[in-house]
Formats: structure tokens, sequence, C-alpha cells
């Protein structure tokens, strides 16, 4: 009996965000339905590409400057391994998604060492060694990039050139990617990881290899970037070095934390805003950035949790 009082709190202790999963599922679900497919899909890829970096940054308390690196090598690699060597886009999604872990590997030996901004710096060093060697590859195709990637057919059966069934795969690869990192957060491999960003001596002090989940949490987030890179090139069917550069390892760090940094939800948010001002401000040019700054300054002054985390503080959960 007494067990079933301590289960009784946690079964439903996290029934809101349940409840908010499932919205987010039936948002994108039906949002083609009078929104831009192609739109909602870049929403997607880029959300998913957050909620990997807030796992790392957001859980485990790791600034990464260099997250760009993973979700450019990812791109490149797919879209190289579908337009040369005929890959179908499952196998150029995975192929792309594992050359992103690899890297996060090599690099994660060498960044998770050190702490704070010495952690920082040394990740944005990795990612432009990263993007100037991308520039120089002649594989990629210089400032020109790899153009007319082929969607191919999923399986062999689905035609991805159908804007309905390639909406279908990166509304699977997004929701199962989220999903991912959600039981993540909340699994004892999560809970350590709070430790961690919370005390990391103490965690040390209690037994717990900190390097070795520093490491599996780096892995796994430029996985998921991967994973997003990869989807994303299938979508515009273009790899470019603008997901390798600088700017958009800060521009993922802005979808964070305007949405809510270490909230599960705040990320999506986050990148739904920001994708949807450089969609509909388009017509401004790059006075884009500077509407972006403002709307980030007002945020942080007025909503220092992110959207989301302010919006839990007020229902009192986390969301």
């Amino acid at each position: 009996m007494s067990a079933v009082h301590e289960l009784a709190p946690r079964a439903g202790g996290f029934a809101h965000q349940r409840i908010a999963a499932a919205v987010m599922i039936a948002f994108f679900a039906l949002a083609p339905l009078v929104a831009y497919p192609v739109f909602l899909m870049k929403v997607m890829c880029f959300a998913l590409f957050a909620c990997a970096f807030n796992l790392l940054i957001g859980y485990g308390g790791l600034l990464s400057f260099g997250h760009a690196m993973f979700l450019g090598t990812a791109g490149y690699a797919s879209a190289h391994a579908a337009k040369v060597w005929g890959f179908p886009p499952e196998f150029a999604i995975l192929f792309g998604t594992a050359c992103s872990a690899l890297l996060g590997l090599v690099t994660g030996l060498l960044a998770i060492r050190r702490q704070g901004i010495y952690f920082a710096m040394i990740t944005l060093a990795l990612a432009q060694m990263v993007y100037f060697f991308y520039l120089q590859a002649p594989f990629t195709g210089g400032e020109d990039g790899i153009q007319a990637v082929p969607r191919g057919k999923l399986f062999g059966l689905l035609d991805l050139d159908s804007v309905w069934a390639m909406y279908a795969l990166v509304f699977a690869v997004f929701v199962g990617g989220f999903l991912l990192i959600h039981r993540a957060v909340h699994s004892p491999f999560g809970q350590v990881l709070k430790a961690i960003r919370e005390n990391e001596a103490r965690a040390l002090s209690l037994g717990y290899d900190v390097n070795r989940y520093k490491l599996l949490a780096y892995v796994l987030s430029a996985t998921l970037a991967g994973l997003a890179g990869a989807t994303k090139v299938l979508v515009f069917e273009l790899a470019s070095l603008t997901d390798a550069h600088w700017t958009m390892s800060g521009e993922v760090v802005l979808m964070v934390l305007l949405g809510g940094l270490g909230t599960v939800f705040g990320p999506v948010v986050g990148a739904l805003i920001i994708i949807s001002m450089e969609n509909y401000l388009a017509q401004i040019g790059s006075w884009v950035t500077v509407v972006q700054g403002v709307i980030f300054v007002i945020c942080v002054l007025t909503f220092r949790r992110g959207v989301i985390g302010e919006l839990g503080r007020l229902i009192g959960k986390p969301l």
C-alpha cells in the first residue's frame, strides 16, 4: 500500500507536461491546414536543434558556442550521401546524424575537461575550424553549398517530393527527438546532469563520474542537433555554410533563452518565435536582427525565465 502511495505522485506529477505535449503535437499536426508547410517544417527542424542545445546547457550547465558545427556537419554529410552516393533518404539522414555524433565524441573529449567560459571558447574555436574546413573542402561546394539535393523515396515507397510526405517525415523526426529528450531529462541520467549543473563538486563527492556524464550529454546533444540538420537539408534540398556559421550557434542560444532555459517546451516556443520573425519580417532586410535584439532585450527584462519559464511560474508547475 505504501508503494502505491509513493508511486501516485510520480504517476500524476507530469500530467501537465503530458497535456502540453499533446497540445504541441496537435498544433504541428493540424497547423499545415492553415499555414505554409515548408515554414512549419523549418520551425520543427530548428525546434529540435534548440531542444538538443537546451539538453546541454539547460540541464547539463554546459554553454556551447559551437553547436552549429553539428547542424552543418550532418547537413553536408546527408546531402553528399544523398546526391553523390545515391543513398535513400532514411540512410542519408542516419549517415549525417552518425557523422555529427562522431564529431561530438571527438570534440567533446577535448572540451569537457574545461568549465565555464573556457568550455564555451573551446567549442567556438572548434566550430570555427570546422567552418573553415567546409569552406575550403571540395565536396561542400564552398560558398555555393550542395544544391539540388534529391529527397528520394522513404523506404522505397513514400515519395518525399510530395510536400505532405516530407511534412510527415519531419513531424515524425521532431516528435521522436523531442520524446527522446523528454525521457532523458526525466531519467536518472537527467537527474545526475541536474546535480552536476547545480554543484559539480558535490556530485563528484557522491561518486559520480562527472566527465563521463557530461560527455554523454554532449554527444547526445550533438547527435540530435545532427538529426535536425540532416532532416533540414532534405526539406530545402540544400546544404550551405550558413548552418555551420557561428551566427547559427548564437541564434540557437537566443531561441533557448527566449523560450525558457532549462524548460522542456521552451526551446520549441523560442524556435517558433525566432523563425516566425525571420519569415514574416524578411521584407525589412537586415533590420530583422535589430528587431530580434530589441525583442530579446524586452523579454530578458520582463520575462527573465523565458516565455515558458514565466508561464510555468504562473501556473505553479514546471513546463
